[in-house]
């Protein structure tokens, strides 16, 4: 590597004193040509010549670009770009590229497309683009790529060769861990991020920077929300990022204020909104905290009970409203949920007591006009909110709330009535555990519907399955009782008529045998034609099947049974009358139980109908569920 590059120096320094270097080193070997650029009719003012070095022998064209030294085993030409800041180096391990900042060489072979860096974060020419929302410079950068490529590849490897360096130039980051589509949808120029979107890789879009936040997220955050609406028909999965703390684009749009936003997120995933950020708070708390009315309203439209929903701390969105200023967001919180006002924290603040502290002269006010707010609620170190505003700095917004809290008849902790104040603590706790019960009920029930629906499925599949089977059985008997026309008991005259036509047996045979052939048929042509949707339908076709099955298997049996006779019945006839006698007996054992058994069926289930229906409406209701799902996975008996 010395001597390369040595021999580089002293190669550009030839082509600078006007020399003609020789054809052949001792050191690189015979097959070394160094060539001057060819002369240019109109050259570039800062556009010094480029020393090109090949092992292939073949003479490689210097480029109007900037200072740039190129190395390349396979005597392609790697051109550098027109800015002259940068240098493409082949991937396919047949190329080596220095760029002229000298910041950057890929002795592996990998391909890179290295922009000389600039600016205070070492960002690329394409980083700075973005910034500036130059959309032509952008496209300039990405259409060197094929102006270069195309003077060294061609047909598929040309097309693969600059895929893959656009991703490598996108997917660039600069020392803040951002690419180019971060700085884009940062700085909210969309035609930039449309520009940049189709070259972007995966990895690249969900990238995320130093502080944690990828596109998606910094877009919703600062409220752009065409850039939003774009990278999400690009990927909609990208809702279900996060970024620092498990905070979602959602929490960061609703943070921000940004109710449109926040619209355009919930229309692509709304179960975003049961993700919460590592302290438990979920977008409303967020946009409750920061008085953000439309976003709010937003949120407790797409579901009301987010007003119920507390962080690690105990604190219900109410509780966080209230530390601010926005009336109205207290307002819209108190009607979806007013029994919320009454919700301790962990350390048994109320809504009251947080917006006393917090000196909210017309939220306490708020709060005080609803029947439900407990005007004397204990925290856990024993304080009213009365004591809460004396232990408060005077200022006459203090002397105001205390106004408000004796007028509606706020006392002071040692001045309660212990025994009231205990009761309604329990009627408070009563009512939380109610609630709580009721939650439990909910997703118990979703829970079963769960399980039903799984256990519906398991039982088309077990119905689908058992009428493939019949299927191939059916197929069978049409082939057997097809062929037995053919290859008749007793065989063929000259004629080809059956030579024991004329006896009982071979009539016994053909009837059944023709019998059995065409009720196997009607169930291959009932199987191929009849499309099942319902579980009931599904198993009266089951039923009609397996009658035809059994009428089919009677028919073979019997028609076996005759041709016994045909064939060993003249002189071993005791031989045909054993296979009577076995084939009766096993046939008569198998039809009598499984002709028990749906007898019994059907009673049992006649039985259990006659104790549902008198069963009272609450215990109907109660197993509705559990009764549709038994009678739906009961095995299924057909006579």
């Amino acid at each position: 590597m010395v001597a390369l590059n040595t021999f580089l120096a002293e190669g550009a320094t030839d082509l600078e004193m006007g020399l003609r270097p020789k054809n052949s080193d001792p050191i690189m070997g015979p097959d070394i040509i160094i060539e001057p650029p060819s002369p240019s009719p109109s050259p570039s003012p800062r556009a010094p010549a480029a020393l090109v070095v090949s092992y292939s022998g073949k003479s490689l064209g210097a480029s109007n670009s900037g200072k740039a030294l190129v190395v390349s085993n396979s005597g392609k030409a790697l051109v550098v770009s027109n800015s002259g800041k940068g240098l493409v180096v082949s991937n396919s391990g047949k190329g080596l590229g220095v760029s002229n900042s000298g910041k950057r060489m890929d002795p592996s072979g990998r391909k890179k497309y290295v922009k000389q860096v600039t600016g205070k974060h070492n960002d690329t020419e394409l980083h700075l683009a973005a910034q500036r929302g130059d959309v032509a410079a952008v496209r300039q950068i990405l259409e060197e790529i094929n102006e270069q490529m195309l003077k060294t590849l061609s047909g598929a490897e040309f097309d693969a060769e600059v895929a893959e360096i656009r991703a490598a130039v996108v997917n660039e980051v600069n020392e803040l861990g951002e690419t180019a589509l971060f700085t884009a949808a940062e700085r909210g120029h969309i035609d930039v991020v449309r520009e940049l979107l189709p070259y972007t890789t995966k990895e690249g879009i969900t990238m995320k920077n130093r502080s944690g936040f990828d596109p998606l997220h910094i877009a919703a955050s600062r409220g752009h929300q065409a850039i939003v609406q774009l990278l999400l028909d690009h990927d909609p999965e990208l809702c279900k990022t996060v970024g620092p703390s498990n905070a979602t684009p959602l929490i960061s749009a609703a943070t921000r204020g940004h109710a449109s936003i926040v619209e355009e997120l919930l229309s692509k995933d709304s179960s975003m909104l049961e993700i919460s950020k590592s302290n438990g708070k979920n977008a409303l708390h967020f946009a409750a905290r920061q008085g953000h009315v439309e976003v709010v309203r937003v949120l407790l439209e797409k579901d009301p009970q987010l007003a119920r929903r507390t962080d690690k701390k105990g604190q219900t969105p109410l509780h966080m409203a209230v530390k601010g200023v926005s009336c109205s967001v207290v307002r819209l919180l108190l009607r979806a949920d007013a029994a919320s006002v009454m919700l301790p924290d962990r350390f048994g603040n109320t809504a009251l007591h947080v917006a006393t502290r917090k000196k909210r002269g017309e939220i306490v006010n708020e709060l005080l006009m609803l029947r439900d707010t407990n005007v004397n609620a204990l925290t856990r170190d024993h304080k009213t909110a009365l004591d809460i505003a004396e232990g408060l700095p005077f200022s006459e917004e203090t002397a105001d709330i205390k106004e408000l809290l004796t007028r509606f008849g706020a006392v002071r902790a040692n001045e309660l009535n212990q025994p009231r104040d205990e009761l309604r603590k329990t009627v408070t706790e009563i009512k939380n555990d109610v609630h709580n019960q009721l939650e439990q009920a909910r997703r118990t029930n979703r829970n079963m519907n769960g399980i039903a629906k799984e256990l519906r499925k398991l039982h088309r599949e077990g119905i689908n399955n058992a009428t493939n089977s019949v299927t191939v059985v059916a197929v069978l008997f049409v082939t057997v009782a097809f062929a037995a026309l053919f290859t008749v008991p007793g065989g063929d005259d000259d004629d080809g008529k059956a030579v024991m036509v004329s006896t009982t047996s071979f009539k016994v045979f053909f009837l059944a045998n023709a019998v059995g052939l065409f009720t196997s048929l009607a169930v291959v042509v009932v199987q191929i034609t009849v499309v099942r949707g319902e579980i009931k339908s599904e198993r009266r076709v089951v039923e009609v099947i397996n009658k035809l099955m059994w009428l089919a298997s009677i028919c073979t049996t019997i028609a076996f049974i005759a041709s016994s006779y045909i064939v060993v019945g003249r002189r071993n006839r005791w031989a045909a009358i054993v296979v009577t006698v076995t084939g009766g007996v096993i046939m008569a054992g198998v039809l009598g139980t499984m002709t028990f058994y749906v007898v019994k069926s059907r009673r049992c289930r006649r039985v259990r109908k006659k104790e549902k229906s008198s069963r009272g409406a609450n215990s109907s209701l109660h197993h509705h569920n559990s009764d549709n799902s038994e009678s739906e996975v009961n095995p299924i008996y057909a006579l």
